[in-house]
């Protein structure tokens, strides 16, 4: 039996990649900060009727990756595939208005975190002809509004993982990027005590701009655009299993198309163009203008 390691499992697309990979037939190692908060993911895996290993992993923590992957291999021999999926969201005012703690601390989990599980990784993944994936995002792409921490984040992931990928193919691990849209059934970017009033009245000059952009958010147009955390849970499992995976998976057809218009606007006017539209006056959005929208559109901030 394989075994593979999920970060961030305690909820959301983590939690369903663990359930769907040990369905599938993986010895799953399902980590998360704070193992205490296990309670969804095993109640999902009961579900499911299949069993992971719960524990602890702290991507900030370099002790606690060392201890957690050195734990791992001495328990099962080694580690046949990685799935880098924890990470936080934020949505703030723009930089001028937010701080560098703030900044920091979004790109320490994003970005520092993925890089510092997968180099750990990377000596018992080359051992076993591994698997490296990592879940990115569409903002990794095509930058949000109010979100550029988020947004740089997975824009460095997709820049480091592409840059790595063809030396550790030479060396017999498969590294992936796995790129959803939005995912409505998740809570990844809710905050009890962060909403619309909270951030309006954080962002100064930009206020209005802020009002406007969730105007556009909460307008028509979206009806299709998201999915589950399960069916992305399934394009990583399923990435998982390839004989010779794709470096960058889109998780559906929008995204797909998404991705496309984004790779083929080679000077950048039409993602700003489109952008522009996203924070002016509220406005019913054009069909072709939601094909390059941010589709993180937070429920908790209407």
């Amino acid at each position: 039996m394989k075994t593979l390691l999920v970060t961030g499992t305690s909820s959301g697309i983590g939690l369903a990649t663990a359930v769907r990979a040990a369905a599938a037939g993986w010895r799953v190692v399902a980590t998360m900060r704070e193992p205490d908060r296990a309670g969804a993911l095993l109640e999902a895996v009961g579900g499911a009727g299949v069993e992971v290993d719960v524990r602890r992993l702290d991507v900030t923590d370099a002790g606690s990756v060392e201890a957690c992957l050195s734990s791992v291999a001495a328990g099962y021999g080694g580690l046949d595939a990685l799935v880098n999926n924890a990470g936080v969201s934020n949505f703030d005012p723009t930089m001028e208005m937010s701080t560098m703690a703030a900044l920091r601390a979004n790109l320490e989990v994003n970005f520092f975190g993925v890089i510092a599980v997968s180099r750990v990784a990377m000596p018992l993944l080359r051992a076993r002809g591994g698997r490296l994936i990592s879940i990115g995002s569409i903002h990794g792409a095509v930058g949000q509004p109010f979100n550029e921490a988020y947004a740089a984040a997975k824009f460095a992931v997709e820049g480091f993982m592409e840059s790595l990928a063809p030396v550790a193919a030479a060396h017999g691990v498969a590294v992936s990027i796995v790129v959803p849209g939005f995912v409505h059934d998740t809570d990844f970017g809710r905050f009890p005590d962060i909403n619309r009033t909270t951030i309006r009245a954080a962002s100064g000059p930009y206020a209005e701009t802020f009002d406007n952009h969730i105007a556009w958010l909460s307008g028509p147009g979206w009806e299709g655009v998201g999915q589950s955390r399960w069916e992305v849970a399934d394009v990583v499992v399923s990435a998982l299993g390839a004989a010779d995976p794709p470096f960058r998976i889109p998780t559906s057809d929008w995204v797909a198309d998404y991705l496309r218009r984004k790779y083929a606007d080679l000077d950048g006017s039409a993602v700003q163009t489109a952008a522009r539209s996203w924070i002016s006056a509220p406005s019913v959005p054009l069909v072709e203008e939601v094909a390059l929208a941010t589709v993180s559109k937070p429920r908790d901030y209407a």
